[in-house]
Protein backbone atom coordinates (compact mmCIF):
# COMPACT_ATOMS: atom_id res chain seq x y z
CA UNK A 1 0.00 0.00 0.00
CA UNK A 2 0.99 3.38 -0.79
CA UNK A 3 -0.06 4.45 2.13
CA UNK A 4 -0.45 7.90 1.09
CA UNK A 5 -3.29 10.61 2.66
CA UNK A 6 -4.31 6.74 3.44
CA UNK A 7 -4.84 6.54 0.09
CA UNK A 8 -4.60 3.05 -2.01
CA UNK A 9 -3.81 2.68 -5.57
CA UNK A 10 -4.04 0.33 -8.74
CA UNK A 11 -2.73 1.29 -12.19
CA UNK A 12 -3.21 -0.08 -15.48
CA UNK A 13 -1.12 -2.85 -17.07
CA UNK A 14 0.81 -1.11 -19.47
CA UNK A 15 4.18 -3.31 -20.61
CA UNK A 16 7.42 -1.11 -21.72
CA UNK A 17 9.70 -1.65 -23.84
CA UNK A 18 11.78 0.65 -25.76
CA UNK A 19 9.89 -0.30 -28.94
CA UNK A 20 6.17 0.67 -27.41
CA UNK A 21 7.11 3.01 -25.43
CA UNK A 22 4.40 5.86 -26.94
CA UNK A 23 1.49 3.37 -25.15
CA UNK A 24 2.12 5.01 -21.83
CA UNK A 25 -0.98 6.50 -20.83
CA UNK A 26 -1.92 7.65 -17.07
CA UNK A 27 -5.73 7.77 -16.63
CA UNK A 28 -7.64 8.66 -13.45
CA UNK A 29 -10.73 7.80 -11.63
CA UNK A 30 -11.39 7.68 -7.59
CA UNK A 31 -13.00 5.27 -5.60
CA UNK A 32 -13.38 5.62 -1.98
CA UNK A 33 -10.92 3.39 -0.50
CA UNK A 34 -7.86 3.51 -3.32
CA UNK A 35 -7.06 5.37 -6.30
CA UNK A 36 -7.31 3.17 -9.03
CA UNK A 37 -5.71 4.11 -12.94
CA UNK A 38 -8.09 2.93 -15.15
CA UNK A 39 -9.58 3.83 -18.83
CA UNK A 40 -12.54 6.05 -18.83
CA UNK A 41 -12.08 7.83 -22.53
CA UNK A 42 -12.48 11.52 -21.02
CA UNK A 43 -9.13 11.93 -19.16
CA UNK A 44 -6.27 11.54 -21.33
CA UNK A 45 -2.10 11.84 -20.98
CA UNK A 46 -3.35 15.41 -22.93
CA UNK A 47 -5.68 16.54 -20.59
CA UNK A 48 -4.82 15.23 -17.21
CA UNK A 49 -2.47 17.02 -15.00
CA UNK A 50 -4.27 20.11 -14.46
CA UNK A 51 -4.15 20.51 -10.85
CA UNK A 52 -2.11 19.43 -7.74
CA UNK A 53 -5.00 16.47 -7.10
CA UNK A 54 -4.08 14.92 -10.52
CA UNK A 55 -0.52 16.34 -10.68
CA UNK A 56 -0.22 13.92 -7.18
CA UNK A 57 -2.29 10.70 -8.75
CA UNK A 58 0.54 10.68 -11.68
CA UNK A 59 3.43 11.06 -8.99
CA UNK A 60 1.81 8.00 -7.41
CA UNK A 61 1.68 6.08 -10.63
CA UNK A 62 5.64 6.24 -10.63
CA UNK A 63 6.19 4.77 -7.25
CA UNK A 64 3.45 2.15 -7.93
CA UNK A 65 5.88 0.94 -9.94
CA UNK A 66 8.33 0.29 -6.74
CA UNK A 67 6.23 -2.17 -5.83
CA UNK A 68 6.21 -4.03 -9.03
CA UNK A 69 7.37 -7.70 -9.21
CA UNK A 70 5.86 -9.71 -12.38
CA UNK A 71 6.18 -7.63 -15.34
CA UNK A 72 7.80 -10.50 -18.35
CA UNK A 73 7.54 -13.58 -15.00
CA UNK A 74 8.20 -13.23 -11.77
CA UNK A 75 10.71 -10.62 -10.77
CA UNK A 76 11.04 -9.84 -7.38
CA UNK A 77 13.86 -8.19 -6.72
CA UNK A 78 14.77 -9.14 -3.03
CA UNK A 79 13.89 -12.90 -3.29
CA UNK A 80 15.35 -13.14 -6.96
CA UNK A 81 19.59 -11.22 -5.67
CA UNK A 82 19.07 -13.74 -2.91
CA UNK A 83 19.14 -16.69 -5.24
CA UNK A 84 21.82 -14.91 -7.23
CA UNK A 85 23.67 -14.82 -4.26
CA UNK A 86 25.30 -17.52 -1.84
CA UNK A 87 22.84 -16.99 0.89
CA UNK A 88 20.18 -19.18 -1.56
CA UNK A 89 19.01 -21.76 -4.28
CA UNK A 90 16.37 -20.86 -6.62
CA UNK A 91 14.32 -23.63 -5.89
CA UNK A 92 10.84 -24.09 -6.51
CA UNK A 93 8.71 -27.69 -7.81
CA UNK A 94 11.64 -28.62 -10.05
CA UNK A 95 13.90 -26.36 -12.12
CA UNK A 96 11.50 -25.66 -14.97
CA UNK A 97 9.41 -24.23 -12.50
CA UNK A 98 10.96 -20.63 -12.79
CA UNK A 99 14.04 -21.23 -15.30
CA UNK A 100 14.76 -17.95 -15.47
CA UNK A 101 15.42 -17.69 -11.41
CA UNK A 102 17.30 -21.37 -12.08
CA UNK A 103 19.64 -19.81 -14.95
CA UNK A 104 20.42 -16.89 -12.44
CA UNK A 105 21.36 -18.49 -9.55
CA UNK A 106 23.15 -20.73 -11.98
CA UNK A 107 24.81 -18.12 -14.08
CA UNK A 108 23.75 -19.77 -17.05
CA UNK A 109 21.24 -17.10 -18.86
CA UNK A 110 21.06 -16.14 -22.27
CA UNK A 111 19.70 -13.59 -24.45
CA UNK A 112 16.02 -15.35 -23.70
CA UNK A 113 16.54 -17.27 -20.47
CA UNK A 114 16.71 -15.23 -17.31
CA UNK A 115 14.88 -12.57 -15.32
CA UNK A 116 16.22 -9.66 -18.09
CA UNK A 117 12.90 -8.92 -19.53
CA UNK A 118 10.56 -7.98 -16.07
CA UNK A 119 13.55 -6.24 -14.65
CA UNK A 120 14.45 -4.47 -17.75
CA UNK A 121 10.44 -3.60 -17.80
CA UNK A 122 9.74 -2.58 -14.99
CA UNK A 123 12.17 -0.24 -14.63
CA UNK A 124 12.27 1.53 -17.30
CA UNK A 125 8.19 1.74 -16.75
CA UNK A 126 9.53 3.66 -13.68
CA UNK A 127 12.02 5.77 -15.83
CA UNK A 128 9.19 6.52 -18.25
CA UNK A 129 6.47 6.89 -16.04
CA UNK A 130 8.88 9.49 -14.10
CA UNK A 131 9.96 11.89 -17.36
CA UNK A 132 6.31 12.10 -18.07
CA UNK A 133 5.00 13.51 -14.57
CA UNK A 134 8.70 15.55 -14.62
CA UNK A 135 6.93 17.36 -18.10
CA UNK A 136 3.75 18.09 -16.91
CA UNK A 137 5.11 19.97 -13.69
CA UNK A 138 7.19 21.70 -15.70
CA UNK A 139 4.23 22.83 -17.79
CA UNK A 140 1.51 23.05 -14.83
CA UNK A 141 0.61 26.43 -13.77
CA UNK A 142 -1.62 25.82 -11.11
CA UNK A 143 0.94 24.43 -8.70
CA UNK A 144 1.90 25.87 -5.44
CA UNK A 145 5.76 26.69 -5.59
CA UNK A 146 5.63 24.20 -2.06
CA UNK A 147 3.63 21.13 -4.12
CA UNK A 148 5.66 21.60 -7.19
CA UNK A 149 9.44 21.35 -5.56
CA UNK A 150 8.52 18.50 -3.52
CA UNK A 151 6.90 16.51 -6.27
CA UNK A 152 9.82 17.40 -8.81
CA UNK A 153 12.13 16.10 -6.15
CA UNK A 154 10.29 13.04 -5.57
CA UNK A 155 9.91 12.43 -9.29
CA UNK A 156 13.58 12.55 -9.63
CA UNK A 157 14.32 10.78 -6.71
CA UNK A 158 12.36 8.14 -8.58
CA UNK A 159 13.95 7.80 -11.14
CA UNK A 160 17.58 7.79 -9.97
CA UNK A 161 16.00 4.79 -7.95
CA UNK A 162 14.93 2.70 -11.25
CA UNK A 163 18.23 3.74 -13.12
CA UNK A 164 20.15 2.86 -10.28
CA UNK A 165 18.73 -0.58 -10.68
CA UNK A 166 19.04 -0.53 -14.43
CA UNK A 167 23.04 -0.01 -14.23
CA UNK A 168 23.58 -2.60 -11.47
CA UNK A 169 21.82 -4.99 -13.59
CA UNK A 170 22.36 -4.60 -16.79
CA UNK A 171 25.44 -1.87 -17.10
CA UNK A 172 24.98 0.04 -20.73
CA UNK A 173 21.43 1.05 -21.01
CA UNK A 174 19.79 3.49 -22.68
CA UNK A 175 19.67 7.12 -20.93
CA UNK A 176 16.52 8.11 -21.73
CA UNK A 177 15.22 11.64 -18.85
CA UNK A 178 12.23 12.86 -21.84
CA UNK A 179 9.43 11.51 -23.47
CA UNK A 180 10.50 10.24 -26.84
CA UNK A 181 8.56 10.67 -30.34
CA UNK A 182 7.30 8.13 -31.83
CA UNK A 183 10.05 8.23 -34.56
CA UNK A 184 12.51 8.03 -32.28
CA UNK A 185 11.61 4.73 -30.59
CA UNK A 186 14.12 2.34 -32.30
CA UNK A 187 16.93 4.23 -32.18
CA UNK A 188 17.97 4.81 -28.39
CA UNK A 189 20.91 3.53 -28.04
CA UNK A 190 22.80 2.88 -24.83
CA UNK A 191 25.31 4.62 -22.53
CA UNK A 192 27.88 3.59 -20.25
CA UNK A 193 27.55 3.11 -16.74
CA UNK A 194 29.50 6.18 -15.96
CA UNK A 195 26.91 8.25 -17.68
CA UNK A 196 23.67 6.22 -15.87
CA UNK A 197 25.58 6.92 -12.42
CA UNK A 198 26.14 10.37 -13.89
CA UNK A 199 22.63 11.34 -14.24
CA UNK A 200 21.81 8.91 -10.92
CA UNK A 201 24.09 11.32 -9.12
CA UNK A 202 22.41 14.74 -10.51
CA UNK A 203 18.82 13.66 -10.28
CA UNK A 204 19.72 12.72 -6.16
CA UNK A 205 21.51 16.06 -5.78
CA UNK A 206 18.37 17.83 -7.27
CA UNK A 207 16.21 15.69 -5.10
CA UNK A 208 17.14 15.85 -1.99
CA UNK A 209 17.13 19.44 -0.83
CA UNK A 210 13.45 19.72 -2.00
CA UNK A 211 12.37 16.67 0.55
CA UNK A 212 11.16 17.09 3.64
CA UNK A 213 13.64 15.94 6.66
CA UNK A 214 10.57 13.87 8.30
CA UNK A 215 7.57 12.15 6.78
CA UNK A 216 3.90 12.94 8.16
CA UNK A 217 2.09 9.94 9.64
CA UNK A 218 -0.46 9.77 6.91
CA UNK A 219 2.13 10.40 4.31
CA UNK A 220 4.22 7.32 5.08
CA UNK A 221 5.44 5.67 2.33
CA UNK A 222 6.94 8.69 0.19
CA UNK A 223 10.24 10.01 -0.22
CA UNK A 224 12.58 11.81 2.72
CA UNK A 225 15.47 14.27 2.58
CA UNK A 226 17.59 11.30 4.43
CA UNK A 227 16.55 8.79 1.65
CA UNK A 228 17.72 10.61 -1.16
CA UNK A 229 20.82 11.61 0.60
CA UNK A 230 21.53 7.62 2.00
CA UNK A 231 20.78 6.75 -1.89
CA UNK A 232 23.37 8.98 -3.20
CA UNK A 233 25.88 7.93 -0.46
CA UNK A 234 25.25 4.57 -1.80
CA UNK A 235 25.73 5.07 -5.57
CA UNK A 236 28.99 7.11 -4.62
CA UNK A 237 30.01 4.07 -2.63
CA UNK A 238 28.85 1.31 -5.55
CA UNK A 239 30.78 3.04 -8.23
CA UNK A 240 33.94 2.08 -6.70
CA UNK A 241 35.38 5.51 -7.08
CA UNK A 242 38.10 6.40 -4.56
CA UNK A 243 37.70 10.29 -5.55
CA UNK A 244 33.84 10.04 -4.51
CA UNK A 245 34.34 8.36 -0.80
CA UNK A 246 34.78 11.05 0.72
CA UNK A 247 31.46 12.69 -0.28
CA UNK A 248 29.62 9.45 -0.09
CA UNK A 249 31.09 8.94 3.98
CA UNK A 250 29.91 12.66 4.70
CA UNK A 251 26.47 11.68 3.44
CA UNK A 252 26.20 8.68 5.53
CA UNK A 253 27.37 10.99 8.51
CA UNK A 254 24.71 12.84 8.43
CA UNK A 255 22.09 10.38 8.01
CA UNK A 256 24.09 7.83 11.14
CA UNK A 257 25.02 10.65 13.42
CA UNK A 258 23.94 10.98 16.60
CA UNK A 259 20.26 13.27 16.64
CA UNK A 260 20.50 13.23 13.09
CA UNK A 261 17.86 15.39 11.79
CA UNK A 262 15.17 12.95 9.84
CA UNK A 263 14.60 10.84 13.09
CA UNK A 264 16.49 7.20 12.10
CA UNK A 265 18.00 5.23 15.34
CA UNK A 266 18.82 1.85 15.46
CA UNK A 267 15.46 -0.74 17.09
CA UNK A 268 16.65 -2.17 20.27
CA UNK A 269 15.22 -5.61 19.03
CA UNK A 270 16.60 -6.64 16.04
CA UNK A 271 13.42 -8.62 15.24
CA UNK A 272 10.82 -5.61 15.78
CA UNK A 273 12.73 -3.99 12.51
CA UNK A 274 10.82 -6.92 10.14
CA UNK A 275 7.18 -6.82 12.33
CA UNK A 276 4.57 -6.37 9.63
CA UNK A 277 2.64 -4.05 12.41
CA UNK A 278 5.72 -2.34 12.63
CA UNK A 279 5.58 -0.40 9.40
CA UNK A 280 8.12 2.76 8.75
CA UNK A 281 9.88 2.43 11.97
CA UNK A 282 12.55 4.68 13.35
CA UNK A 283 15.23 1.96 11.63
CA UNK A 284 13.86 2.15 7.84
CA UNK A 285 15.31 4.69 5.42
CA UNK A 286 13.30 3.71 2.56
CA UNK A 287 10.27 0.74 2.58
CA UNK A 288 8.59 -0.12 -0.48
CA UNK A 289 4.94 -0.75 1.49
CA UNK A 290 2.42 -3.65 0.42
CA UNK A 291 -1.34 -3.97 1.28
CA UNK A 292 -4.01 -6.34 1.32
CA UNK A 293 -6.26 -3.48 0.99
CA UNK A 294 -7.03 -3.79 -2.56
CA UNK A 295 -8.33 -7.23 -2.19
CA UNK A 296 -7.24 -8.46 -5.64
CA UNK A 297 -7.50 -11.65 -7.16
CA UNK A 298 -6.13 -11.24 -11.38
CA UNK A 299 -3.48 -13.27 -11.74
CA UNK A 300 -2.74 -11.87 -15.26
CA UNK A 301 -1.82 -8.62 -13.73
CA UNK A 302 -0.44 -9.06 -10.60
CA UNK A 303 1.02 -5.79 -10.36
CA UNK A 304 -2.41 -4.31 -10.45
CA UNK A 305 -2.53 -5.22 -7.08
CA UNK A 306 -1.03 -3.91 -3.87
CA UNK A 307 0.34 -7.43 -2.50
CA UNK A 308 3.97 -8.38 -1.91
CA UNK A 309 3.82 -12.00 -4.05
CA UNK A 310 7.58 -12.78 -2.84
CA UNK A 311 6.37 -13.59 0.44
CA UNK A 312 4.24 -16.13 -1.35
CA UNK A 313 7.43 -17.51 -3.01
CA UNK A 314 9.32 -18.01 -0.12
CA UNK A 315 7.18 -19.82 2.66
CA UNK A 316 7.34 -23.31 2.97
CA UNK A 317 5.36 -25.31 0.17
CA UNK A 318 1.86 -27.47 1.50
CA UNK A 319 2.93 -26.30 4.75
CA UNK A 320 0.77 -27.33 7.83
CA UNK A 321 1.65 -26.01 11.42
CA UNK A 322 1.53 -23.18 13.67
CA UNK A 323 3.00 -19.33 13.21
CA UNK A 324 3.00 -19.82 9.06
CA UNK A 325 0.81 -20.33 6.08
CA UNK A 326 2.32 -22.24 2.81
CA UNK A 327 4.25 -21.03 0.15
CA UNK A 328 5.94 -22.10 -2.97
CA UNK A 329 9.07 -23.12 -1.65
CA UNK A 330 11.28 -20.28 -3.53
CA UNK A 331 14.45 -19.59 -2.07
CA UNK A 332 15.95 -22.42 0.40
CA UNK A 333 18.44 -21.28 2.22
CA UNK A 334 22.25 -22.46 1.62
CA UNK A 335 24.06 -24.18 4.44
CA UNK A 336 27.04 -22.24 3.40
CA UNK A 337 24.67 -19.05 4.82
CA UNK A 338 23.15 -21.11 7.87
CA UNK A 339 26.57 -22.03 9.09
CA UNK A 340 27.68 -18.82 9.32
CA UNK A 341 24.60 -17.65 11.06
CA UNK A 342 23.62 -20.33 13.41
CA UNK A 343 25.67 -19.21 16.58
CA UNK A 344 24.40 -15.58 15.53
CA UNK A 345 21.72 -14.16 17.36
CA UNK A 346 20.23 -13.40 13.96
CA UNK A 347 19.65 -16.59 13.07
CA UNK A 348 15.96 -16.91 14.88
CA UNK A 349 14.97 -14.03 12.91
CA UNK A 350 16.14 -14.43 9.67
CA UNK A 351 16.19 -18.07 9.13
CA UNK A 352 13.40 -20.99 9.26
CA UNK A 353 14.48 -24.39 10.61
CA UNK A 354 12.36 -26.78 8.89
CA UNK A 355 13.38 -29.64 11.20
CA UNK A 356 12.56 -27.96 13.72
CA UNK A 357 9.46 -27.38 12.47
CA UNK A 358 9.01 -31.25 11.38
CA UNK A 359 10.52 -32.31 14.83
CA UNK A 360 7.61 -29.99 16.45
CA UNK A 361 4.65 -31.69 14.36
CA UNK A 362 4.36 -29.68 11.27
CA UNK A 363 5.04 -30.95 7.57
CA UNK A 364 6.09 -29.26 4.51
CA UNK A 365 7.18 -30.79 1.39
CA UNK A 366 10.54 -30.18 0.31
CA UNK A 367 11.05 -28.93 -2.99
CA UNK A 368 13.94 -28.38 -5.63
CA UNK A 369 17.22 -28.01 -4.37
CA UNK A 370 15.50 -28.08 -0.52
CA UNK A 371 18.28 -27.55 2.61
CA UNK A 372 14.95 -27.75 5.15
CA UNK A 373 15.86 -23.56 6.16
CA UNK A 374 13.80 -21.15 4.79
CA UNK A 375 13.74 -17.19 4.69
CA UNK A 376 11.84 -16.14 7.88
CA UNK A 377 12.37 -12.26 7.29
CA UNK A 378 9.60 -11.91 4.45
CA UNK A 379 7.68 -15.28 5.21
CA UNK A 380 3.85 -15.76 4.82
CA UNK A 381 2.13 -15.60 8.56
CA UNK A 382 -1.08 -16.79 9.50
CA UNK A 383 -2.06 -13.34 11.09
CA UNK A 384 -1.52 -11.40 7.59
CA UNK A 385 -3.11 -14.03 5.51
CA UNK A 386 -5.66 -11.66 3.77
CA UNK A 387 -9.10 -13.21 3.78
CA UNK A 388 -10.61 -10.84 0.73
CA UNK A 389 -9.26 -11.15 -2.95
CA UNK A 390 -6.68 -14.22 -4.05
CA UNK A 391 -4.49 -14.67 -0.48
CA UNK A 392 -1.29 -15.46 -2.37
CA UNK A 393 -1.58 -12.06 -4.03
CA UNK A 394 -2.03 -9.52 -1.22
CA UNK A 395 0.48 -10.22 1.43
CA UNK A 396 1.11 -7.05 3.38
CA UNK A 397 4.74 -7.35 4.14
CA UNK A 398 6.86 -4.24 3.33
CA UNK A 399 9.86 -4.63 1.50
CA UNK A 400 12.96 -2.63 3.43
CA UNK A 401 15.51 -1.58 0.91
CA UNK A 402 17.32 0.51 2.99
CA UNK A 403 17.87 0.96 6.68
CA UNK A 404 20.01 2.56 9.53
CA UNK A 405 22.34 -0.25 9.87
CA UNK A 406 23.15 -0.98 6.17
CA UNK A 407 24.22 3.28 6.19
CA UNK A 408 26.10 2.31 9.16
CA UNK A 409 28.22 -0.65 7.50
CA UNK A 410 28.54 1.62 4.05
CA UNK A 411 29.87 4.55 6.24
CA UNK A 412 32.39 2.32 7.72
CA UNK A 413 33.22 0.82 4.67
CA UNK A 414 34.12 3.73 3.18
CA UNK A 415 35.97 5.20 6.05
CA UNK A 416 38.20 2.13 6.28
CA UNK A 417 38.64 2.48 2.16
CA UNK A 418 39.37 6.20 2.78
CA UNK A 419 42.20 4.86 5.97
CA UNK A 420 39.97 7.81 7.53
CA UNK A 421 39.17 8.13 10.84
CA UNK A 422 39.33 4.19 11.69
CA UNK A 423 37.66 5.06 15.60
CA UNK A 424 34.58 6.23 13.95
CA UNK A 425 34.81 3.05 11.46
CA UNK A 426 34.57 0.67 14.50
CA UNK A 427 32.36 2.71 16.26
CA UNK A 428 29.77 2.05 13.28
CA UNK A 429 30.45 -1.52 13.19
CA UNK A 430 30.54 -2.21 17.05
CA UNK A 431 26.90 -1.02 17.37
CA UNK A 432 25.26 -2.65 14.70
CA UNK A 433 26.80 -6.05 16.60
CA UNK A 434 26.23 -4.49 20.23
CA UNK A 435 22.31 -4.02 19.37
CA UNK A 436 22.28 -8.59 19.33
CA UNK A 437 24.85 -8.41 21.78
CA UNK A 438 27.34 -9.25 19.94
CA UNK A 439 30.94 -8.10 20.41
CA UNK A 440 33.27 -5.54 19.55
CA UNK A 441 35.89 -6.94 15.82
CA UNK A 442 37.98 -4.70 14.30
CA UNK A 443 36.57 -2.49 11.30
CA UNK A 444 38.50 -4.24 8.33
CA UNK A 445 36.28 -4.76 5.05
CA UNK A 446 36.35 -8.68 5.34
CA UNK A 447 34.81 -8.38 8.83
CA UNK A 448 32.55 -5.16 7.47
CA UNK A 449 31.05 -7.15 4.35
CA UNK A 450 30.89 -10.46 6.46
CA UNK A 451 29.02 -8.11 9.17
CA UNK A 452 26.52 -7.05 5.88
CA UNK A 453 26.25 -10.43 4.76
CA UNK A 454 24.74 -11.63 8.47
CA UNK A 455 22.85 -7.93 9.25
CA UNK A 456 21.25 -7.39 5.81
CA UNK A 457 20.34 -11.54 4.97
CA UNK A 458 17.68 -11.98 2.11
CA UNK A 459 17.17 -7.91 1.40
CA UNK A 460 18.97 -7.74 -1.68
CA UNK A 461 22.32 -6.77 -1.01
CA UNK A 462 25.04 -9.88 -0.76
CA UNK A 463 24.71 -10.47 -4.56
CA UNK A 464 25.81 -6.20 -5.34
CA UNK A 465 28.10 -6.30 -2.33
CA UNK A 466 30.16 -9.75 -4.06
CA UNK A 467 30.07 -7.72 -7.24
CA UNK A 468 31.47 -4.68 -6.31
CA UNK A 469 34.21 -5.69 -3.97
CA UNK A 470 35.34 -8.25 -6.08
CA UNK A 471 34.72 -10.86 -4.32
CA UNK A 472 32.02 -12.72 -6.62
CA UNK A 473 34.16 -14.85 -8.40
CA UNK A 474 36.20 -16.83 -5.04
CA UNK A 475 32.33 -17.20 -3.86
CA UNK A 476 30.24 -17.74 -6.64
CA UNK A 477 32.60 -18.96 -8.78
CA UNK A 478 31.71 -22.33 -8.22
CA UNK A 479 28.22 -21.54 -9.15
CA UNK A 480 29.13 -20.04 -12.70
CA UNK A 481 29.60 -16.88 -12.27
CA UNK A 482 32.00 -15.10 -14.56
CA UNK A 483 34.22 -12.67 -14.56
CA UNK A 484 33.47 -10.19 -17.42
CA UNK A 485 30.01 -11.38 -18.00
CA UNK A 486 28.36 -12.30 -14.72
CA UNK A 487 28.33 -9.02 -13.60
CA UNK A 488 25.35 -8.16 -15.49
CA UNK A 489 22.28 -10.00 -16.69
CA UNK A 490 21.53 -10.34 -20.59
CA UNK A 491 19.91 -7.55 -22.26
CA UNK A 492 16.47 -8.71 -23.13
CA UNK A 493 16.17 -10.21 -26.76
CA UNK A 494 13.30 -8.59 -27.65
CA UNK A 495 14.70 -5.16 -27.12
CA UNK A 496 17.33 -6.00 -29.70
CA UNK A 497 15.61 -7.62 -32.07
CA UNK A 498 12.46 -4.75 -32.74
CA UNK A 499 15.76 -1.99 -32.05
CA UNK A 500 17.48 -3.95 -35.11
CA UNK A 501 20.44 -4.51 -33.36
CA UNK A 502 20.37 -1.00 -32.09
CA UNK A 503 20.69 -2.16 -28.90
CA UNK A 504 23.78 -4.29 -27.81
CA UNK A 505 23.86 -7.13 -25.99
CA UNK A 506 26.41 -7.72 -22.94
CA UNK A 507 29.18 -9.37 -23.15
CA UNK A 508 29.01 -12.98 -22.74
CA UNK A 509 25.47 -13.74 -23.95
CA UNK A 510 24.41 -14.52 -27.08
Amino acid sequence: MLDFNKSDMKIKHIKYSIAILAMMQLTVSCKKDFLELVPKGTATEENFYRNETEVYQGLISVYDVMQWGTTGGYTMKQPLLSAASDDCFAGGSNASDQPGWVAYDNFNMDSRLGPQVGLWSKNFTGVNRANIILEKIAKATTLSAAFKTRVTAEAKFLRAYFYFDLVRFFGNVPLITATIPTGELYTQTQSPPAAIYAQVEKDLRDAYPGLPATIATNEKGRISMGAAKALLAKVLLYQNDNTKLQEAATLFNDINKDGNAYGYSLLPNYADIFRPDNKFNAEVILEIPHSNLAAWGDWGWVNGGEGNVGTQFVGMDSYNGDTYSAGWGFCPVTLSLVNAMKTDPRFATSIIDGAALKAAGATYNGRFQNTDYFIKKYAPLKAYRSNSGTAELNWPIDEIEMRLADTYLMEAEALVRLNSDPTRALALLTAVRARVGLAPIPATLDNIFNERRLELAFEGHRFFDLVRSGRAVTVLGPSGYKAGKSEFIPIPQQEIDLTKGVIKQNPGYN
